[in-house]
């Protein structure tokens, strides 16, 4: 029986390229995750509001209507998508429209010519802190 022992040095190698495995498995799944945010950064940026959303709005509206309520969140996104990171939104600052970036800004104007004529009102909240910083943002529709 010819079997050799492990030497201390060798079960170090072990241990060293075991960690190193776990750590470009974390470096690449964190890399794919910044990737996928990326990407739904840029189709924030670049989306359109939807052909149908008069039916959607409707529709929305109608069933908070019927649970007696008189708002609903329209849209919530990550407040780093502003241009201020959240900062006039959190703040309550009468300006806060302008740090609107993407949809968000599109969905504002939408109201701004569709929805505030009819005596809508649109607000802008921080929803939850993480770590004590503004995380995301609702948009909500009053009336």
């Amino acid at each position: 029986m010819s079997s050799t022992v492990l030497r201390p040095e060798d079960l170090r190698k072990i241990a060293e390229d075991k960690e190193t495995a776990k750590v470009r498995e974390s470096l690449d799944l964190k890399k794919k995750e910044e990737e996928e945010a990326q990407h739904l950064r840029q189709a924030f940026l670049e989306a359109d509001i939807r052909p149908n959303v008069m039916e959607l709005l409707n529709a929305a509206v109608r069933r908070a209507a019927e649970q007696d309520l008189s708002e609903i969140m329209v849209m919530s996104f990550p407040s780093a998508w502003c241009s201020d990171r959240g900062r006039a939104i959190n703040n309550g600052a009468p300006d806060w429209p302008s740090s609107l970036e993407g949809r968000a800004k599109k969905a504002l104007e939408f109201y701004e010519k569709n929805l505030k004529p009819l005596g809508y009102k649109a607000s802008a909240r921080i929803l939850n802190y993480p770590d004590g910083m503004p995380g995301d943002v609702g948009l909500f529709l009053a009336w």
